[in-house]
């Protein structure tokens, strides 16, 4: 290898940290989040079966996607590894909804998050929409797991005007 050779290292990583992490699927528990086909899950229902002839119980999770509500099942071996996500829940005040339906958000420290869009459930739309043209504080609740971000619950503060 001469020394004109250059070698430039794409990583796919933002900050180092990973989307998920390994967690024995005997340990998984309701409620708990999970990794099913690739989309972050919340369990809602973990049945294991006995042991069988060829030494492994398995683990039935049944968990509906955190973003789009689908529900999803998996089979694993309870002495298997799961990816399991981190997910994390930022609360933002709503400043503004623009015209092509995405919000400005203010963060903790003063700054403004503005590439979120809102959400596709109609209940939580309407409340956001209504509070918002009513002139209410409106706090909002963001759930992001594995690159993806989604406002999934709305809280008035105050007494709006």
């Amino acid at each position: 290898m001469s020394d004109s050779e250059e070698h430039h290292f794409e990583s796919k990583a933002d900050s180092g940290a990973s989307k998920t992490y390994p967690q024995q699927a005997g340990t998984i528990r309701k409620s708990g989040h999970i990794v099913i086909k690739g989309r972050p899950c919340k369990v809602v229902e973990v049945s294991t079966s006995k042991t069988g002839k060829h030494g492994h119980a398995k683990c039935h999770f049944v968990a509906i996607d955190i973003f789009n509500g689908k529900k999803l099942e998996d089979i694993v071996p309870s002495s298997h590894n799961c990816d399991i996500p981190h997910v994390d829940r930022q609360d933002y005040q709503l400043i503004d909804i623009t015209d092509d339906g995405f919000v400005s958000l203010l963060t903790e420290n003063g700054g403004t998050k503005d590439d979120l869009k809102l959400p596709t459930d109609d209940a939580l739309l309407t409340q956001i929409k209504d509070g918002f043209d009513a002139g209410k504080d409106l706090i909002l609740s963001v759930m992001s797991a594995m690159g993806e971000e989604q406002i999934c619950a709305v809280k008035e503060i105050g007494g709006g005007k």
